[in-house]
């Protein structure tokens, strides 16, 4: 099994973030057919060879995937598809992360 594990310091509420999490899961499970739930500041999600969860602090996001045997060889563009959402709903990163 292969993991990816993100994680982004950004300057939105908890709020906002939620809101930006919810977003992102929301396309995943429209494109993908991924099931997703919150439990307080997580936010889970699981289909077929793949599981994760997003986890919201103040002021960063915490990303966990859990890949499965036959999306393992996919792990590098999954890692840049979510480098961009993240980009694109929390800010670009800042150099080096």
């Amino acid at each position: 099994m292969s993991h990816i594990v993100m994680h982004r310091d950004h300057p939105l509420t908890l709020d906002q973030a939620r809101e930006a999490a919810e977003t992102i899961a929301a396309q995943l499970a429209d494109r993908y057919a991924i099931s997703h739930h919150w439990q307080d500041d997580s936010l889970y999600f699981e289909r077929s060879g793949i599981s994760g969860q997003i986890d919201l602090e103040p002021g960063a996001i915490r990303i966990s995937i859990r890949l499965g045997f036959l999306l393992a060889p996919f792990k590098h563009q999954l890692e840049q598809q979510i480098q961009q959402e993240l980009d694109a709903m929390f800010g670009a990163a800042p150099d080096g992360v």
